[in-house]
């Protein structure tokens, strides 16, 4: 029986593999982080604590969700002034679809982007320190 609801697979009858829901946060979330646009993940109170104590957690702001056998990942992120929503969205599912299918060899059947912020702290600095050409 998998541990933790994690994913099991059989490859060539030469034994199981079990992948942890927490494997698939890490790699949806440094896929997420990777891409320009993207400011930060929304994390919960123990990830910040945890950071702060500096230890990165990848997994931050990304829910896994592994019922009735598909793979659905909700992404919670903040992303940069100015950008287009559409398109960083569109490029943040295309990565973590990739990246996971890479790295397990799953395919997902859902990834779904929830933009919770927008950081206008790159607009601020702009406005502060004008490039004087």
């Amino acid at each position: 029986m998998p541990e933790n609801n994690a994913l099991e697979m059989n490859l060539d009858g030469l034994g199981k593999i079990e992948i942890a829901p927490e494997v698939i946060e890490v790699i949806a979330g440094i896929a997420a982080s990777e891409i320009d646009g993207v400011a930060t993940m929304r994390g919960n109170f123990a990830a910040g604590v945890v950071e702060r104590l500096g230890k990165k957690n990848h997994g931050k702001g990304i829910r896994v969700d592994l019922s009735d056998n598909q793979i659905k990942i909700d992404v919670y992120c903040i992303l940069n002034f100015g950008v287009s929503i559409p398109k960083v969205a569109q490029s943040i599912q295309e990565n973590i679809r990739q990246a996971l299918y890479n790295m397990t060899g799953l395919e997902t059947d859902e990834v779904n982007i929830h933009i919770v912020n927008v950081n206008f702290e790159t607009q601020k600095e702009e406005q502060q320190n004008p490039v004087v050409e």
